[in-house]
């Protein structure tokens, strides 16, 4: 295979037979997908990929007792690591993986709002083990490296390229001045999507740094101002910088920018921030760059009364603010807060659950707000970030639980009966069934302001409206009853007739269902 690089000479690749007791290649375009999670991993492990799942691993870790549902049931993971690359200005994403992932992911990420097209690598069985998608896969960077349009760009291994070793890491760092960044994204690797942001913001950060370190790097589009910066890193709602800004006034600092960034030349600003606030509390690749370049790193956010203060206190302190000034920015929130607070009360018993990471402050907000908070759930792992959160609500009677599955978060449904619950779609759909009102958290929590002030204020605004709309549900189930449910459920021709419930039939494929697995474990013993 040639690789003629523009103004280079070409030089080629060698494809190597594969040993005849190396392991045998996974199924090629769709059918690798299939595979069992220990399988993808041990292909991985023998395909070199070892040193990446250990990294992960490492940076977000799983409960070592987890049982049968130990992935939080959130969407396919590298649809975090797609949105950060989507949302940039110049920068272009080229997905590698089964042809049914690229198209889900694409999908989800123009209902997500992305106007922009997603490179794809096709592959069979045949490209995948002789190497010849890595030789597509550099091909297509080559074709894309146009400087006048692109600052970077960004190649992610889904799955089966990930399992079978196809070698990101020897793609060129650079060509014609654009930055090639290639990530591994595996769903068997990557517990959440929230976790893939990371993924791909600490692999931005780690170029970004080795740059700085290097020589004189492009200064922010609005120039770079006067006063110490702080960082925010995690995604949030676009008013949330500019209410943290106002904020931290008093202690003449400036909010700087939110990581993931919007372009490349934000990521060295980023660095160059005196104080990051880590507002999503699992970008720890991220932090590890932060802290390799000196920043110090602080938890939590301001959100609610006693949030505000340990939060101004802690960005003051790692800041080296005088004492004076620090207080005078705690006492110009103490009074908004009490005030908005007061002014917008949540009278509710509420379970709260997500995968977006920012579960736990959003429950700090509610519990400020005098809501009845029973429990919050969050996909994403315990870190030092979110411990003074998790030992807050603790404190104040509230189950927490890291890793949560949709199992766990339904039990809480089911036990606590909440007034309102809020949480990912199928635990929506479980509580609108039972008549609670609900509410997704990812479209109509997350997605609005949080923090300070202005925060308190518009989420009491919309938990206070869906709790007032239990009478409908009620109405609707006097009306409805039990038609269309259990069995029933559905719609049907009235020629057919309802469906009959049919006991024996399930007996029967239970019995079937027991016998197929006494039999795997007995062939498992010879």
């Amino acid at each position: 295979m040639s690789d003629a690089q523009p103004g280079g000479p070409a030089r080629n690749i060698p494809i190597r037979s594969v040993p005849a007791d190396a392991p045998a290649p996974l199924a090629g375009d769709g059918a690798g997908c299939h595979n069992g999670r220990e399988q993808m991993q041990a292909a991985a492990q023998a395909a070199g990929k070892g040193e990446t799942l250990a990294r992960y691993a490492a940076d977000y870790p799983k409960a070592p007792d987890a049982g049968p549902h130990d992935q939080p049931q959130s969407m396919c993971p590298a649809f975090g690591s797609l949105r950060v690359g989507l949302r940039m200005r110049r920068t272009a994403t080229v997905l590698s993986g089964s042809a049914c992932c690229v198209y889900g992911l694409t999908f989800t990420s123009h209902f997500y709002g992305a106007r922009r097209s997603v490179g794809y690598v096709p592959f069979n069985s045949e490209t995948l083990v002789t190497g010849k998608l890595f030789e597509d896969i550099r091909e297509a960077v080559h074709g894309l490296a146009d400087p006048a349009r692109l600052d970077a760009i960004v190649v992610i291994n889904l799955c089966v390229p990930t399992a079978s070793g196809v070698p990101l890491q020897l793609l060129p760092k650079e060509i014609n001045g654009v930055r090639v960044i290639g990530i591994d994204v595996p769903g068997f690797g990557v517990p959440t999507h929230a976790e893939a942001k990371d993924v791909l913001a600490g692999a931005m950060l780690r170029y970004a740094r080795s740059e700085a370190e290097a020589g004189p790097v492009a200064a922010p589009r609005g120039g770079r101002g006067a006063l110490p910066t702080v960082a925010l890193l995690g995604e949030m709602f676009p008013a949330d910088p500019m209410v943290v800004g106002r904020m931290l006034e008093p202690m003449g600092l400036a909010v700087g920018p939110v990581v993931p960034t919007r372009e490349w030349r934000e990521l060295y600003a980023a660095l160059d921030a005196t104080v990051v606030a880590a507002i999503h509390p699992f970008y720890t690749a991220s932090v590890r760059e932060f802290e390799a370049a000196g920043r110090p790193v602080v938890g939590s956010a301001p959100v609610g009364l006693d949030g505000t203060q340990d939060w101004l206190r802690a960005v003051g302190e790692a800041a080296n603010v005088a004492p004076e000034r620090i207080a005078a920015a705690r006492n110009a929130m103490l009074g908004a807060m009490r005030g908005v607070l007061a002014a917008n009360p949540v009278r509710a018993r509420i379970t709260l659950s997500g995968y977006e990471g920012s579960e736990l402050i959003v429950g700090r907000l509610l519990a400020d707000s005098g809501a009845d908070l029973r429990y919050v759930g969050t996909a994403c792992p315990r870190t030092p970030w979110n411990a003074a959160d998790a030992e807050w609500l603790q404190a104040r009677g509230v189950h927490v639980q890291f890793r949560a599955s949709l199992e766990q978060d339904l039990a809480a449904l089911r036990e606590w009966q909440p007034d309102l619950a809020i949480g990912t779609t199928p635990v929506v759909q479980a509580a609108k069934q039972a008549c609670v009102p609900a509410l997704y958290f990812t479209n109509l929590i997350s997605a609005r302001p949080l923090l300070g002030p202005a925060g308190a204020g518009a989420l009491a605004e919309v938990i206070n409206a869906a709790v007032a709309s239990r009478a409908r549900f009620d109405r609707m189930k006097a009306f409805f009853g039990e038609a269309g449910s259990g069995h029933a459920a559905g719609v049907w021709e009235a020629a057919q007739g309802v469906p009959r419930e049919r006991p024996e039939f399930k007996a029967e494929q239970r019995r079937l269902m027991a016998k197929a697995e006494r039999r795997r474990k007995a062939e498992e013993m010879i």
